[in-house]
Order: C-alpha cells, then sequence, then structure tokens
C-alpha cells in the first residue's frame, strides 16, 4: 500500500518552468555527504503531485538523443523520449527532503511505458509527476515515481519508474538457477563514453554512471550503464517493428558495467533481452 498522509490527498504544485537537473543532482550530493543533513528523509511519500506546462521539444537535443541510443533521426519521439524530457520534473519530487529515499545511490530496477498515439516535435507537452506505491524490498524499499504527458488536456504517454533504496545492502548477484539465454540477435560493444553521453543528454548525471569512485562508493566496481539507455537502445532495435500505441515494460537486471559486450535477443511472444558474454541477463522486456 501507499505510505501517504491519511487525507490520501496529492496536492497539485505547478511550476513555472522545467526545473534545471544540474542543480538538483548537485543539491543531493552535497546533501549525501556527512554532516550535511542529507541522512533525513520523509518517512512517507510526498503529498504533491508538480506540473510543469508548455514544454517544447528541442530538435537538435532529439537528434543528440537519437544518435545517443541508435534511433533514426526523425521528427516522432521515441517511447523513452518524454521520459528525458520531464526527468528534470521527476528529478525535483526525488529531490524533496520528504521524499523517502536519498537520489545519491538510488538504483532503477523497472520502467513501463505507455505510448497511447505517435508524438510529433511539433508539438507542446505538459508534464506531471507523483511518487506511489513505496515498499519493502530485500535490500532496502522501492517506489515509483509516475511521469505523464499530455497534449491539449490528453494524456498521450505516461512513464513508471520503479526505484530501489538500498538499505546497507550492496548489490549482488541474483540467486537461484536462471534459464538459459535466448539467441542473440545483436551483439553490442558499450563503451565507457555511453555512460557519460547519455548523461547528457538525459539530464540524468548519477555518478553511479559517470565515475568510477562514484560507482565504487555504491558497491559497483565500475560505472554503470543507465537503465533508460539500455531499454532505448533495445527499442531502437525493434523500431520499425512497434506499432503506434503500444505498452513496453522493463525489469532491469544485472547492470551492465563500462565497458561491456552485451548480446540483444527479440522473442517471438513480443518479449526482448538483454544478456552479457556469459549469458547472464541484464534487462529483460516486452511489448505489448
Amino acid at each position: 500500500m501507499d505510505a501517504r498522509p491519511e487525507s490520501g490527498i496529492r496536492t497539485p504544485v505547478e511550476l513555472p518552468r522545467m526545473p534545471a537537473a544540474g542543480a538538483l543532482h548537485r543539491r543531493a550530493m552535497l546533501g549525501a555527504l556527512p554532516g550535511l543533513g542529507g541522512g533525513r528523509r520523509g518517512p512517507g511519500l510526498p503529498a504533491v503531485e508538480l506540473t510543469v506546462g508548455g514544454v517544447t521539444v528541442d530538435r537538435a537535443h532529439l537528434a543528440d538523443y537519437d544518435r545517443v541510443c541508435g534511433f533514426r533521426l526523425s521528427d516522432r519521439l521515441p517511447a523513452t523520449f518524454p521520459h528525458v524530457m520531464g526527468f528534470p520534473l521527476a528529478l525535483r519530487l526525488m529531490t524533496a527532503p520528504d521524499f523517502p529515499l536519498p537520489l545519491i545511490g538510488l538504483v532503477h530496477v523497472g520502467n513501463r511505458i505507455t505510448t497511447h498515439r505517435p508524438v510529433t516535435a511539433d508539438e507542446t507537452l505538459d508534464f506531471t509527476t507523483y511518487a506511489e506505491n513505496l515498499r519493502p524490498h530485500d535490500r532496502g524499499r522501492q517506489v515509483d515515481v509516475v511521469l505523464i504527458g499530455s497534449v491539449n488536456g490528453e494524456e498521450v504517454w505516461r512513464g513508471v519508474s520503479t526505484y530501489l533504496g538500498r538499505e546497507g545492502k550492496p548489490g549482488g548477484r541474483e540467486p537461484g538457477e536462471r534459464p538459459a539465454a535466448p539467441t542473440a540477435t545483436a551483439h553490442w560493444r558499450v563503451e565507457p563514453r555511453v555512460g557519460t553521453e547519455y548523461a547528457r543528454v538525459s539530464g540524468d548525471h548519477n555518478p553511479i554512471h559517470t565515475s568510477r569512485l562514484g560507482a565504487r562508493l555504491f558497491g559497483f566496481r565500475r560505472p554503470i550503464a543507465h537503465g533508460m539507455w539500455s531499454k532505448a537502445r533495445c527499442l531502437a532495435a525493434l523500431e520499425a517493428r512497434l506499432p503506434d500505441a503500444y505498452t513496453v515494460e522493463v525489469a532491469f537486471k544485472l547492470p551492465v558495467p563500462l565497458p561491456s559486450t552485451v548480446s540483444f535477443a527479440r522473442l517471438p511472444d513480443g518479449g526482448f533481452a538483454l544478456h552479457d558474454s556469459r549469458g547472464r541477463p541484464h534487462l529483460a522486456g516486452l511489448v505489448r
């Protein structure tokens, strides 16, 4: 169940413009330093939903994003691009003092996107975000951050990102036996620059993706690729087969260390997967 105030009501808060992601990340990193209050978190979920209206598409930014993630250049937005457009708003929510999990070290473990129709670069979007479903996990706590994109009052896009706040338990190997990896349809070399390039086009500068020291502080031997880059790269490989309206859901399994070589597999039931050279899963996804 959601950990909300007793009223269960979120207060709408409209911001005049999209927040600056860089400043929010700097504030989160400073707050993580000992003695600066980063350990004081709210006991439940923020009782607000944040909104920013009139967000336009920067075509140069879109083209840069397409190149980093492997999409063909087009005025039609990839399903993952509204996540990038609205990410600073979600970041504002997640860096608020009453958000229950500290941003630095937060791990993106799942994402579901529904695109109700194609969205093009000449459209203006309004974004709303809120948090829900704070729940325990065997390595800490999880929370869902919902981001909604609308055009002229009509919801055209919805993303739900699930984040894990690890509480004193570093990431490790998944327990139990795993099924055999599916036959790969492509192999991709993921270079270290993917972490910094995706951080630049997405605004997600979490140091676990861009810094060897930052990664080690949170239990990773090397920086790891952003989960949303992995998802976007898989969707780029499926781009010609995607319908106009669909839901795509992924579970992020083992992180993709930088650098590494990964194997992509397209499955006959609408699923897709990303594995390492030893057949261990990085990502499992489904389009429906």
